[in-house]
């Protein structure tokens, strides 16, 4: 087996990261995980093809066993003890890692996922800036503004959780025998290699959330990459804690299971709910009328089968010692505009307050100005208490019915909500393509899994003929096609640079035109494949 780089990014110490050691330690990871990896990949297209002949998921009656003994995730260190507020960005560029750092909050997500667009650049950025954080030496000086960014020393740092990439995306950087290598793998190896001593040796980490899995075999695969490290670089064995988000439908079914397959490195289980919504939509986008969503901004996290989610997701970590992490209010503040910031207060203020009275441990902000309100309201449950996992909620039980039950959900598919996800989805993936994978617009912030589920939800309404509740119209191929010129020419008007735009939305708009057809051939399981393929293309600079 041989790795080789493409290219070195034109970023500062970026030699530092790419060296031959940690390169090494690198291949040595594909060599013994990456085809197991590919074999998971498989068996998610096999478990889809079954779930769309049967129309159903459920509980596997053979872990039965599993879900009913008696045992617990290893303890959280004490860096993990109290995650009443993460804030979750990308850990590139470093003033907004160092925002991050310094916001108040006990965790930082630091994404190099789905808020970050994996350009070369941007990786490896990334991963100097985190372990210039490890180091303590993360700084930055702004010579547009003239300002100077520092760590800060009059409070606690908030605790870094490193995000790597799912395990479908790969990195077309670094070749493995020529193949592009497994992005989870690049991401997780240079970090490890670089920060786990020194991060193991202060007790703060290194700390990962596991993004995207859609069985406890994925989880098995992990827990044999971490214990495969430690031993490589000597890192006592149960050092890493990770946090895996529950964020596709079968994983749902799987949340014991997931957990017993990583207990000795399990910190606990996320309710990733866009990506949720996006995975069951996907799931059965051709399953009939009982699975057509309504309109993305109607569904809410009260919504019954939403309920049960969460519910189950708090139940079964508190049962195992482990922390449950609530999910991202999408709504962010307006400085410009205080009326919209109070009422995205009010929102974020509303959604913490259910997930904390419900059992959550803490819970996701996207922004800084939103921590204290996360606090506030953690505050007020948990009192001078870390966490509540004493908390066993022993009252809930949850069905399969109850988990895939869609139907309902409040709410109604309208043309205006056709509009507004073509919007969205064009915009946000002319940015991801520009080399920014998390924008405000219409002051809710986009990532790649409201993308997701934007341009999903089309493609499921004109699979099935959906009629619009607000005009009557059936929603077919050719009314998106006209919606979709519509939004295009009005993105055309509300960006600037013309050069800009034809770089960036002309492609994106094509991407998703393809996307949303309604055919089985163009359904693609993650928009940021096809994306990623334009980004490596001559279409947009890499």
């Amino acid at each position: 087996m041989s790795i080789t780089l493409t290219h070195t990014p034109a970023v500062a110490k970026a030699d530092e990261i790419l060296s031959a050691e940690a390169l090494a330690f690198v291949e040595k990871l594909h060599e013994k995980f990456a085809a197991t990896r590919g074999d998971l990949l498989e068996a998610r297209t096999a478990a889809r093809a079954a779930v769309a002949k049967t129309g159903t998921l459920d509980f596997d009656p053979s872990t039965a066993d599993i879900r009913a003994g008696d045992w617990k995730v290893a303890p959280a260190p004490a860096a993990l003890a109290d995650r009443r507020v993460e804030i979750t960005g990308p850990a590139t560029p470093a003033k907004m890692a160092i925002n991050a750092l310094n916001s108040g909050a006990k965790v930082w997500l630091a994404d190099l996922e789905d808020a970050s667009t994996p350009t070369w650049h941007n990786v490896i950025d990334a991963l100097i800036n985190l372990t210039d954080a490890a180091a303590g030496t993360l700084s930055f000086e702004d010579a547009g503004n003239g300002k100077s960014y520092a760590l800060r020393t009059d409070a606690p740092l908030a605790t870094v959780v490193v995000r790597p990439r799912g395990w479908h995306l790969p990195e077309a950087n670094v070749l493995i025998n020529g193949a592009p290598a497994v992005g989870a793998l690049v991401d997780f190896g240079l970090h490890f290699f670089h920060n786990a001593r020194v991060l193991s040796e202060s007790g703060q980490g290194p700390f990962y959330y596991l993004p995207k899995m859609e069985s406890a075999l994925e989880s098995r695969l992990w827990n044999e990459v971490f214990a495969f490290a430690e031993a490589e670089l000597g890192i006592e064995h149960g050092t890493i804690r990770a946090t895996m988000l529950i964020e596709t439908i079968p994983a749902a079914f799987q949340m014991d299971e997931m957990l017993f397959e990583l207990r000795d490195y399990a910190s606990g289980l996320n309710a990733g709910r866009w990506d949720y919504l996006f995975s069951i939509i996907k799931y059965f986008r051709a399953a009939g009328d009982k699975f057509i969503m309504p309109d993305r901004a109607d569904v809410a996290m009260t919504a019954p089968m939403m309920r049960a989610y969460t519910e189950l997701l708090v139940q079964t970590c508190h049962k195992r010692g482990a922390f449950a992490m609530g999910g991202m209010a999408a709504v962010i503040p307006n400085r410009r505009e205080p009326e919209i910031t109070a009422a995205a207060f009010e929102k974020v203020r509303n959604d913490k307050t259910r997930e904390a009275n419900d059992g959550f441990d803490g819970s996701w902000v996207a922004h800084p100005d939103l921590v204290p309100v996360c606090v506030e309201v953690f505050d007020s449950v948990l009192g001078d208490k870390p966490n509540q996992i004493d908390r066993q909620r022993p009252e809930v039980s949850v069905t399969a019915d109850q988990l895939l039950d869609v139907a309902s959900a409040p709410g109604t598919v309208t043309e205006a909500g056709v509009n507004t996800n073509l919007y969205v989805a064009v915009a946000y993936t002319a940015v991801w393509l520009s080399g920014t994978g998390a924008v405000a617009i219409h002051n809710l912030m986009e990532d790649a899994a409201t993308a997701e589920i934007s341009r999903s939800q089309i493609w499921q309404q004109i699979r099935n003929q959906v009629v619009a509740a607000d005009t009557g119209n059936t929603i077919t191929a050719e009314l998106v096609a006209k919606a979709l010129a519509v939004q295009v020419e009005k993105l055309r008007g509300e960006v600037d640079n013309a050069e800009t735009f034809e770089k960036y939305y002309v492609p994106a708009a094509e991407l998703i035109g393809r996307l949303v057809s309604g055919r089985d051939e163009d359904f693609e399981d993650f928009l940021t494949l096809p994306a990623y393929h334009l980004l490596s293309t001559e279409l947009v600079t890499k």
